[in-house]
């Protein structure tokens, strides 16, 4: 069936600038924006292939060749998806700019986006004012955690050039299991003394996992 042949009253466009978006199913509202099917799908039929192979989670996931591996799915509304939940998760990401930053957790929801499709480990920073609000954060390095290659001169070096009050320091294990390494130790220690030396304080080091964080703040006042 091609969209003409929907009724006018019932095309999902239609139906939400009359009843709003939320009347909508999800292969609906994916619908709007794509707009347009294939030679042989309309683009509600092609939207419904989509959600029922990936579902609405492993699709926000999904590479530009793997939404291209369903017929009538090209570069273009590929790169439409991938814009659509990217776009998504930097108004969530917006959301929490300028927040005080109250606990481990506050920081582990923060991060969760930005490195839960990490293949590899990334330490970032956070930059916090005098009321631990959230200035800017930023990647320092890309890669296996080495206490050799983290060197206190480089984290610093923004939080200062920031007028940063204090720092808290993060990186993701892509493994998903957040339990420090040896290194991982190693790498905080340095840092929460080099904190002390210069003036800025390290807040804490937040490792973020697949479904959980450690906290080495929480777990040294314990």
């Amino acid at each position: 069936m091609r969209i003409k042949d929907i009724s006018l009253e019932n095309r999902p466009r239609e139906r939400m600038q009359r009843e709003g978006a939320s009347v909508l199913s999800t292969s609906e509202l994916l619908a709007v924006i794509l707009q347009k099917g294939s030679k042989k799908d309309n683009v509600i039929e092609m939207c419904n292939r989509l959600i029922s192979k990936f579902g609405i989670e492993k699709l926000s996931k999904c590479t530009l060749n793997e939404l291209k591996s369903i017929i009538g799915i090209g570069d273009a509304k590929s790169s439409q998806i991938l814009a659509l939940f990217e776009f998504n998760k930097r108004y969530n990401l917006s959301k929490m700019s300028g927040i005080s930053v109250r606990s481990a957790k506050h920081v582990y929801d923060y991060f969760l986006p930005k490195l839960m499709d990490a293949d590899k480990e990334h330490f970032m920073i956070l930059h916090l004012d005098s009321k631990n609000k959230i200035i800017k954060d930023e990647i320092v390095f890309v890669g296996t955690l080495n206490s050799s290659l983290i060197h206190p001169r480089e984290i610093f070096k923004s939080a200062i050039k920031e007028s940063a009050n204090s720092i808290i320091v993060v990186h993701n294990h892509p493994s998903g299991d957040p339990e420090p390494s040896n290194e991982d130790k190693l790498v905080t220690e340095k840092l929460f003394e080099a904190g002390e030396l210069l003036g800025i304080k390290v807040l804490d080091h937040v490792i973020v996992g697949r479904n959980g964080y450690y906290s080495f703040n929480d777990n040294h006042s314990n």
